[in-house]
């Protein structure tokens, strides 16, 4: 960005400050809630544990924990893309030195669980926190206005099911926080010098590379950004689509050899995945249907997708709904027609890829979970839609946020892993759960049968209860972070549209 003016300067530090709140109340937001385990964390939790304790890729000492899990050549491995555990072993390692310093026993339950914790908050929780953060400039950049901006970024940081997998030690989350990333690293190619726009272009592969690495569905969205890049310099003739093309292979293919690397180590072949050798096929018979369990997408399951009470997205998220209309604005705009393109396109291969797969109500679940990485680039539409809509509109949009952020705050209190029982979660066990104070619902944890004590060992919680409160008023310090995060954000402003006068003043 230039800075031609002291305006512009101001402009620019206000809205890096806007962005810091807005990620700070994010991460405290996602930090708050601990999740517990499930068969989906366990696996991942397994392999961290199996790289820092033992220095093995097998999960053999912990698989007990765990349904899913692949079985090759007599030993057990996670049959999870490896991405986010990889990035809490640096995390996890850390931890465990400070608490042999510190003189207590990392192998104890309660230390297991605060790894557990550390994990989430490192690999799932800061990277969302900043995809939010991310998001909000995104929008700046595409020309929203300062509160536009804000609305978009707390739709998808708040408003979304995207706050209940920032809460567990799942993947979704950090894939769709990885192709923000990578997403907004292309939108600096434009006025950047060439070592600069090579550098953005390496980003944007590493990041759209890092999402595969993470989840391997990613794959498709990651190639959808690879273009937008490469579309995004096109008229600059073949010499910068060539440099800015091989930045992003060299950023891309970091992440592939990653990927091929753990691949020939735990399953004998560089092209073999996890899903291939999954071992309780009694208990995902649907994986041997199509290619892996995934067949034509269905039209009815993807209007269930949407508009279904089990995990219909816009009934999760009814603010979501506006973000289709942003997007379309952003295509109406010869400025914004690519990224706005861009986006809808990732989001709509997520949800076709969801209709596809043959589970695709996700097992235990809040919300449409296998389609969440698209759920992040929606959300883009959001601020154009915000400031399309003048003040009767615009309350209209704000009640919808508010609808949307308490069902998110309904859902991280009480269980984002509802069972699959339920055919309404929210009518028939979320809502009544969370006003009768009954919070924190899974009650399993993360650590393997063997363990100290695992039989002891807390499952979900939030930081209100480790506080010593109860029910609803556990939940009081949170409002009180987002309080005073709102009045940062009105005394930043403030601030900033008085140094901006002034600046006025003096240019004039």
């Amino acid at each position: 960005m230039n800075y031609d003016s002291p305006s512009d300067r101001t402009v620019t530090e206000r809205a890096i400050k806007h962005a810091l709140i807005i990620g700070f109340a994010a991460f405290v937001s996602y930090a708050y809630f601990y999740g517990g385990g499930g068969y989906n964390q366990n696996t991942r939790f397994d392999l961290v544990r199996a790289i820092v304790e033992r220095g093995t890729l097998s999960i053999d000492a912990y698989q007990e924990n765990t349904g899913d899990k692949a079985f090759k050549d007599g030993h057990y491995y996670c049959d999870k893309a490896p991405g986010q555990p990889l990035l809490a072993v640096p995390v996890a390692m850390f931890a465990r030195s400070a608490m042999r310093a510190s003189g207590v026993d990392p192998l104890s339950a309660s230390s297991l669980v605060t790894l557990s914790y550390i994990c989430t908050l490192f690999s799932v929780a800061l990277p969302t926190a900043v995809a939010c953060a991310c998001l909000y400039w995104i929008a700046l950049r595409l020309g929203a206005s300062t509160n536009a901006a804000a609305f978009g970024a707390l739709g998808m940081g708040l408003g979304s099911p995207m706050w209940a997998y920032a809460t567990l030690f799942w993947a979704h989350a950090l894939a769709g926080a990885c192709l923000l990333f990578a997403f907004a690293a292309v939108l600096r190619l434009n006025g950047e010098a060439a070592g600069g726009e090579v550098l953005w272009g390496f980003v944007a592969g590493l990041m759209a590379g890092w999402a595969t690495v993470t989840e391997y569905p990613a794959a498709p969205a990651s190639a959808i950004i690879a273009l937008f890049a490469v579309a995004r310099v096109w008229t600059g003739g073949w010499s910068r689509r060539v440099r800015i093309a091989s930045g992003v292979a060299a950023g891309a293919l970091i992440c592939i050899a990653v990927l091929m690397l753990y691949q020939r180590a735990t399953f004998g072949s560089a092209l073999h995945t996890g899903y291939a050798y999954e071992y309780e096929v009694g208990d995902f018979p649907c994986t041997s249907q199509g290619f892996l369990g995934i067949k034509l997408p269905r039209l009815y399951v993807a209007f269930k997708l949407l508009f279904g009470l089990e995990r219909g997205l816009f009934v999760s998220a009814p603010v979501a709904m506006v973000a289709v209309a942003g997007l379309r604005r952003l295509q109406k705009r010869p400025a914004t027609r690519a990224p706005g393109y861009t986006a809808a396109a990732i989001f709509v291969y997520y949800l076709l890829f969801n209709a596809s797969y043959c589970e695709w109500s996700a097992g235990w679940s809040y919300g449409p979970r296998y389609m969440a990485a698209g759920i992040a680039l929606l959300c883009l539409g959001l601020a154009p839609a915000w400031d399309h809509f003048r003040k009767n509109g615009r309350r209209i949009l704000l009640g919808l946020l508010v609808v949307s952020v308490l069902f998110s705050l309904i859902a991280v209190s009480t269980t984002p892993q509802p069972a699959s029982q339920y055919r309404s979660p929210m009518i028939q066990l979320l809502w009544p759960s969370f006003w009768s104070g009954n919070l924190a619902l899974n009650q399993s944890s993360m650590l393997a049968p063997f363990d100290a004590d695992a039989d002891d060992a807390p499952g979900a919680f939030n930081l209100g209860q480790l506080m010593g409160l109860h029910g609803l008023a556990s939940l009081l310090p949170l409002l009180a972070v987002w309080a005073l995060a709102g009045m940062v954000w009105v005394k930043t402003k403030e601030c900033g549209e008085k140094r901006m006068q002034v600046s006025e003043q003096v240019r004039k």
